[in-house]
């Protein structure tokens, strides 16, 4: 029988990484703001669903900022952020890699405590993004935190953990991969609430392009227009649409002098199709916006 784990303030164990310090940039869409106070109020693990590069990962760190705030307001000299420890999932990660794991110093053996172990113990937010990556035996040991038990059983130590108060898991995923072999099973999707992301409209996608590349307005709301005509070319049959993300690094890379049209090409046109027919489509509406 697993024994039961002390609670203890883990607060000093944490790295500074951790914490987010400044407040991120980012500009709501709907609303979603109030959707993750209303979970994080009442620890609802909480799933954010959309496209690559669309925004996922900022606003879970403006959220993360933003709760840190509200929890201790009032509380100033006190180091109680909430730290945001981000997990990249991938089909290698085991088990070990997320709860900890023997190390072998010496003769002897020391326990380390894996990323998710952490959250649980420091109450902190734990973002598994990509979720649908990684393989299937091992995102089912999340479940026992992702409802009533708030748990997390360490195996190797015979101990359950329970999480700290503070503590709620965040799971992402592009719903544009899903296939037979990578979706997220119905056990695991029925234990979170999901709030649905996609790519802003051309007025707010412009300041958000203004903003993270230095670029000027009229620069940012060409970029904000390519970005609207590709994703309408429902004709082209794109299996992937260009990201937020893609148009900020063109507007980037015009900033250092390269000329618009090509900063486009590299950015928007040759990273998201190697199919030269759609190649040629996509970079005649390039011309069009920057004659």
């Amino acid at each position: 029988m697993p024994v039961k784990a002390k609670r203890h303030d883990y607060k000093s164990h944490i790295i500074e990484e951790y914490y987010i310090t400044e407040k991120p940039f980012y500009l709501p869409l709907k609303d979603e703001v109030a959707l993750f106070e209303a979970a994080y109020a009442e620890r609802i693990p909480v799933l954010l669903k959309g496209p690559t590069g669309c925004g996922k990962t900022r606003f879970l760190e403006y959220m993360t900022y933003r709760m840190s705030q509200k929890e201790h307001k009032g509380s100033a000299g006190r180091r109680d952020d909430i730290p945001l420890i981000t997990i990249a999932c991938h089909e290698d990660l085991t088990a070990s890699d997320l709860v900890g794991k023997y190390l072998l110093e010496g003769d002897k053996t020391r326990w380390v405590d894996g990323p998710l172990t952490r959250a649980v113990k420091s109450g902190g937010i734990c973002y598994l993004d990509e979720v649908v990556e990684a393989r299937k035996d091992t995102i089912v040991l999340i479940h026992p935190l992702a409802d009533h038990r708030r748990s997390l059983y360490i195996e190797k130590k015979g101990e359950m953990l329970e999480a700290s108060d503070s503590f709620i898991l965040v799971i992402s995923y592009n719903p544009g991969y899903q296939s037979i072999l990578k979706n997220l099973k119905h056990s695991t999707r029925q234990r979170f609430v999901a709030i649905e992301f996609t790519h802003p409209p051309r007025s707010i996608e412009a300041r958000i392009i203004a903003h993270e590349a230095g670029v000027d307005e009229d620069t940012a709301g060409k970029l904000a227009q390519l970005g609207e005509k590709i994703r309408n070319l429902k004709e082209q049959d794109l299996s992937e649409v260009v990201s937020t993300r893609l148009l900020i690094y063109a507007a980037r890379m015009i900033r250092q002098g390269i000329p618009a049209r090509r900063a486009c090409e590299v950015a928007a046109v040759w990273s998201i199709t190697d199919d030269t027919e759609v190649q040629k489509s996509l970079k005649e509406v390039v011309t069009a916006i920057f004659e």
